[in-house]
């Protein structure tokens, strides 16, 4: 059986991977020179967040900790809800009040289906690895939605930094999965550079003027990253993946990783109204 350390190491660097962040590389660069160096800098942090936790993913095999799903979950999905929060919803409420609260319930519903039908795929054989490739999708919307966002508003980094958070458990999670087959943590690298890729191009893309429409797209975009958020509660209950992640059936430690789940939400939107306060200029 291979040792966790030859498990890093597993089948080939994938070509796919390079080449998405070269493609990454050179999607920033137009960013940058085009003055959107805060989708930059979002799009680096979402790339780094899910490249650095793979190989930690791969590093744990199988067997991933179950007390580091549910922190890495819980900080991002604190994180998420309380800057679509803070941030999208305002925005699209403050374009138009209706219109922007059935963005938000059509954000809800589509990601909703999404999440839905994307699983149902997970029964269908592809010709690709299903979790590189669900991932990936999942990548490139978010990265469009995010790229519209900072496309046409002046909203800071800590939005996009808050939002991408959840790239990291997500890389985690999968490296472990991958780490089941012969398949190099690497290939986590197309999705990784995936939000970037697609923020830079949907960024070019200007929003009409009228405030129904503005908010019906940046409540859109509060629903969709609201049902991210959720779906990245760290749910310890039997049959989760945290308790898969378990070694043995320990209702007591599931009982305790509850508590760490809520505590570690906690925190992540801590983390964000810190750094709102101490971003916002006191008046």
């Amino acid at each position: 059986m291979a040792t966790n350390e030859s498990r890093v190491g597993v089948g080939r660097t994938s070509v796919a991977g390079v080449a998405a962040t070269l493609a990454l590389v050179g999607a920033t660069a137009l960013a940058a020179s085009a003055g959107r160096t805060t989708l930059v800098v979002v799009s680096w942090a979402a790339f780094l967040a899910m490249a650095g936790a793979a190989p930690l993913g791969a590093l744990a095999g199988e067997t991933p900790r179950a007390s580091a799903l549910v922190w890495g979950y819980g900080v991002a999905s604190g994180a998420m809800v309380t800057s679509a929060a803070v941030f999208l919803l305002p925005t699209a409420v403050g374009h138009h009040p209706q219109w922007g609260g059935f963005g938000v319930a059509l954000g809800l519903v589509v990601g909703f289906a999404a999440h839905t039908v994307g699983h149902r795929l997970s029964h269908v054989a592809l010709p690709v690895n299903r979790t590189v490739a669900e991932l990936t999708a999942h990548a490139l919307a978010a990265g469009a939605v995010i790229g519209v966002v900072y496309g046409n508003t002046e909203l800071g980094a800590l939005l996009g930094l808050a939002i991408v958070s959840h790239k990291a458990p997500a890389g985690y999670a999968a490296a472990t999965r991958l780490a089941r087959s012969t398949t190099h943590w690497s290939v986590l690298l197309v999705p990784a550079a995936g939000v970037g890729v697609a923020g830079v191009v949907a960024a070019t893309a200007s929003l009409p003027a009228g405030d129904a429409f503005r908010g019906v797209v940046f409540g859109f975009a509060a629903g969709v990253f609201l049902h991210v958020a959720m779906d990245f509660l760290p749910r310890c209950e039997l049959g989760s993946e945290v308790h898969e992640a378990l070694a043995e059936d320990d209702h007591a430690l599931l009982d305790r990783l509850r508590s760490h789940a809520v505590a570690s939400t906690v925190l992540g939107g801590l983390a964000v109204f810190v750094g709102w306060l101490a971003l916002t200029p006191v008046v």
